[in-house]
């Protein structure tokens, strides 16, 4: 498997992956008038260019056999969604392709995203995750995230609550 950062050339292949794993992800679980309204707010191509331009956010794909099987969204300083704390890393998203799950390629970006955080010099990793995700709030647990808040997402007109979970990465100045 191969992680790679994205450039403007990727902006239609990103728009297709993010809609089609959010789909995947949350589609059963929410109408289909609020998913819809959503995926066409967040992955606009104006708006998916505008993020992919911020010098404070990155993306990346994971590819396996020339394919991309999932991608991952990382925002630093004032691109963080909420939390904008300069010692901090956001993991705003990472999502893989159903077909790709259970073959590691979420805990390989999980464990890039680690890296890059501490390269960096980030005291902190943090990530909001919906509260009936149950899969992806188990992963973050056992990757040592623990939970230290919640806000509102808004999904369509849905106000839905999301757990806010954080990995510390420096302790006394040693990285963990």
């Amino acid at each position: 498997m191969q992680i790679r950062r994205l450039t403007i050339s990727d902006l239609p292949q990103l728009r297709q992956i993010g809609i089609d794993t959010f789909r995947e992800t949350f589609s059963c679980s929410n109408s289909a008038e609020n998913m819809s309204a959503y995926l066409t707010q967040s992955f606009s191509l104006p708006r998916l260019q505008q993020e992919l331009e911020n010098p404070h956010s990155e993306f990346y794909f994971a590819e396996r056999d020339n394919r991309i099987a999932g991608y991952l969204k990382l925002n630093s300083a004032q691109a963080q969604t909420e939390l904008q704390d300069k010692r901090a890393v956001e993991i705003e998203r990472i999502y893989v392709l159903q077909c790709w799950q259970g073959k590691g390629i979420g805990q390989k970006l999980y464990e890039f995203a680690l890296n890059r955080a501490r390269e960096q010099q980030a005291h902190y990793l943090w990530l909001g995750v919906w509260e009936h995700n149950h899969k992806a709030l188990a992963f973050y647990r056992k990757n040592g995230f623990t939970e230290f808040d919640r806000h509102i997402f808004l999904l369509g007109e849905d106000k839905q609550r999301d757990i806010m979970m954080k990995r510390p990465l420096l302790i006394e100045n040693q990285q963990i």
